[in-house]
């Protein structure tokens, strides 16, 4: 009995994978559906900018083409760290964020356009983005130019649970651990460079330390047929259904699940069933499963945050994060003045020391953007994050400052970015005068090797 849950335990995690790579693979002859992702992002321009003074339509362009750029470099940051973007903007602007109109599917929404106090013309824009085909420009890119710029995956922690049960017992009896299977399982994922984390004895979600975790139960029956000739018992397994899923232990979504009823899959010799279900393990158990189905360009997380004095706010504050390079969209879900809204926000921040993450990549910004400490962070775990804000003045002062200090995404923004977006002086010393921290940045020199790139280019 020991020998044959243990065949048909092994069985099951093969199936999983067998069936879980076969649908992803494309037909023959049939080309893979290119994954896309949905970013939201905002557009600024220049209005003060000699070339837009007799031609306004000029200016639309330009600023629905730097809410373009805006998604795409969004989209670009799920896949390469925010120090690697900055260090090699030149060079990922002039392969990837110029071509913004053969990268995005489509646009889904735009606001209408609007001229802010701080002296910009904005934008609000989502867009669904071909995420496969900017991952093959950055891998070209990596290859010709010998720079390393997409960032790992990260190293997330993956429990795995299998169990199997005799069909013939009846649900009275549960189903039991199958070890073995669980290992060949951990082996692979541990060949991967990912690490294994246990299954907690509870079973719990809630108990759970892991990020993914793994299931799956097979269901079997022994099925006996006397000989007459002979008079011999032969007996043959019979894998009668299989179910598997995988969840995201962070924010509780199923990833991934199937349920299957195999057909014709029975053995009447346990060396010959193991030797086929090696075969499919060496054909189909390979780390493309967890890049694609595991680590998702972007993580859920809610947001609470507290102190803000009425709705309108709130909806600064939502502006302002929509413009943040890792903020791929949000919800402003629930309001409370004074108390605890809720923003649900679509995270591309890097997964490990998340709240550090959060502290640098939303919060930084936005008390750059202040000139003070306006927000700080009281409390981050699992999928939640509570924020304190507290600024200095009326509601009319604080709203004062969500609009007439510069975007705080360009606190974060490479020092490219001004050259393409600044086109006139005057905007320059407004921003020197309004922030000048920002302004310091105004000042910041090309490197000669980019300056020199910059000019070849042009040539």
């Amino acid at each position: 009995m020991k020998k044959l849950i243990f065949v048909l335990s092994i069985l099951s995690c093969c199936l999983f994978f067998g069936v879980a790579l076969a649908a992803n693979k494309p037909a023959k002859g049939e080309k893979a559906a290119a994954k896309t992702i949905i970013v939201s992002a905002e557009g600024l321009a220049d209005p003060d900018a000699a070339i837009y003074r007799n031609d306004k339509g000029l200016l639309l362009d330009d600023l629905r083409a730097d809410a373009r750029r805006q998604v795409i470099e969004k989209a670009v940051g799920t896949l390469v760290e925010s120090s690697t973007l900055v260090e090699n903007f030149a060079l990922i602007e002039d392969k990837v964020l110029t071509k913004s109109q053969g990268l995005i599917k489509q646009v889904i929404k735009e606001s209408d356009p609007w001229l802010g106090e701080d002296g910009f013309m904005h934008i609000l824009l989502k867009a669904e983005v071909y995420l496969s085909d900017i991952q093959e420009s950055l891998k070209e890119m990596s290859r010709t130019q010998r720079v390393s710029l997409i960032k790992e995956q990260g190293n997330p922690r993956i429990s795995v649970a299998v169990r199997v049960k005799d069909a013939e017992r009846g649900s009275e009896v549960p189903p039991e651990r199958s070890e073995i299977a669980e290992n060949i399982l951990k082996k692979g994922i541990s060949a991967f460079g990912y690490r294994v984390w246990s299954e907690p004895e509870s079973g719990s979600v809630k108990d759970a330390q892991a990020d993914f975790a793994i299931s799956g139960e097979a269901k079997f029956k022994k099925n006996t047929v006397r000989l007459a000739a002979s008079g011999l018992n032969v007996s043959k397994y019979v894998l009668t259904s299989w179910t598997v899923k995988c969840l995201n232990v962070l924010t509780g979504e199923e990833i991934y699940f199937n349920n299957q009823v195999p057909q014709k899959k029975s053995w009447n010799d346990e060396d010959v069933a193991l030797a086929d279900i090696g075969a499919l393990i060496a054909a189909e158990f390979n780390k493309d499963f967890f890049e694609q189905q595991l680590l998702s360009p972007s993580r859920i997380f809610q947001l609470h945050v507290h102190g803000l004095p009425d709705y309108d706010t709130g909806n600064l504050l939502k502006k302002e994060l929509l413009g943040l390079r890792h903020v791929l969209n949000l919800e402003f879900r629930d309001f409370q003045a004074g108390k605890a809204s809720l923003f649900e926000v679509d995270y591309s921040g890097s997964r490990e020391n998340f709240a550090q993450s959060v502290n640098t990549s939303l919060i930084g910004p936005l008390n750059e953007k202040f000139q003070t400490t306006a927000f700080a962070i009281e409390s981050a775990k699992g999928d939640t994050v509570s924020v304190r804000f507290k600024a200095a003045g009326s509601t009319e002062q604080v709203a004062d400052a969500f609009n007439k200090f510069p975007p705080a995404s360009l606190y974060e923004a490479a020092p490219g970015r001004f050259d393409d977006l600044i086109k006139d002086d005057s905007t320059r010393e407004k921003i020197r005068k309004l922030a000048p921290e920002l302004g310091a940045q105004l000042e910041v020199q090309p490197t000669a090797a980019t300056g020199a790139a910059k000019a070849a280019a042009s040539f």
